[in-house]
């Protein structure tokens, strides 16, 4: 049985970003996707232009199924529990305004590697500019056995190219303690679930996801670097987080 895929996307005033967005799920020719739009009451074109993307989906003949809402939020994290609770598929993965998907084959590639025994699957990235160009390959790579343990690495997988079964999704909402880093926490608490549950990771040896270089932790920097030493501590305890953080410094002087 072929997987049903919940796409979500979150947005707010995102006009500017998202129609790429919209086409790269638009365009895709697996058939069995629920694409989710959850708005935090945008002000702008945002809800115009996904009211016409839902109805251009209705034409196609994959006719994915397309849901769009909009409602004041306590922030993008919030917005992402919200998408959780109302997705329907087997999968779900966070594609926000401004990211796409690679090739309209990418969710049928994700589709083949899905096993009855999957718990998340994961692939690589590629960093790309407003104009859609290429920038370059995302710095940190998925390995090819991934664990919770290997986020001690920093977060080896992107965001948007980590598919998590549903169940497991659902119940492991993103902790609203976080204001930058919560989906790395939220990675974490899925694998380690994953694990508890011997439930496989596998990875897709592809580009699963082009990531918008400008986003909401790149202005935030600092902030969120000092959010994810908190993660990290969480998970791995502290004398682990300042030893690998000593060698992320030490890394980066001899990268230069």
């Amino acid at each position: 049985m072929k997987p049903k895929f919940s796409v979500v996307t979150i947005t707010y005033n995102a006009a500017a970003v998202l129609q790429p967005t919209l086409d790269s799920v638009l365009w895709q020719d697996y058939q069995h996707v629920e694409h989710l739009i959850i708005d935090g009451a945008s002000t702008d074109e945002t809800l115009h232009m996904a009211r016409l993307y839902r109805e251009a989906s209705d034409e196609q003949a994959s006719a994915h199924e397309v849901v769009v809402s909009s409602e004041p939020d306590r922030g993008i994290y919030d917005a992402m529990n919200k998408g959780l609770q109302r997705a329907t598929g087997d999968f779900v993965v966070f594609l926000n305004a401004g990211d796409t998907l690679p090739s309209p084959g990418t969710l049928t590639l994700v589709a083949e590697h899905c096993e009855p025994d999957t718990a998340v699957l994961y692939g690589d990235t590629d960093i790309v500019g407003a104009d859609r160009s290429f920038l370059r390959h995302r710095r940190l790579a998925p390995p090819d056995h991934l664990s919770w343990r290997s986020f001690r690495q920093g977060m080896l997988v992107c965001h948007q190219a980590f598919y998590a079964r549903a169940d497991l999704a659902k119940a492991t909402p993103y902790d609203l303690g976080y204001r930058l880093s919560a989906d790395v926490d939220w990675c974490i608490r899925i694998m380690k679930e994953a694990e508890r549950r011997h439930l496989a990771l596998t990875r897709v040896r592809a580009v699963v996801a082009n990531y918008l270089e400008e986003g909401a932790t790149t202005h935030n920097h600092r902030a969120s670097l000092r959010e994810r030493f908190g993660v990290m501590r969480r998970h791995y305890g502290l004398a682990v987080t300042l030893a690998m953080h000593l060698w992320f410094v030490v890394r980066n002087v001899i990268k230069r």
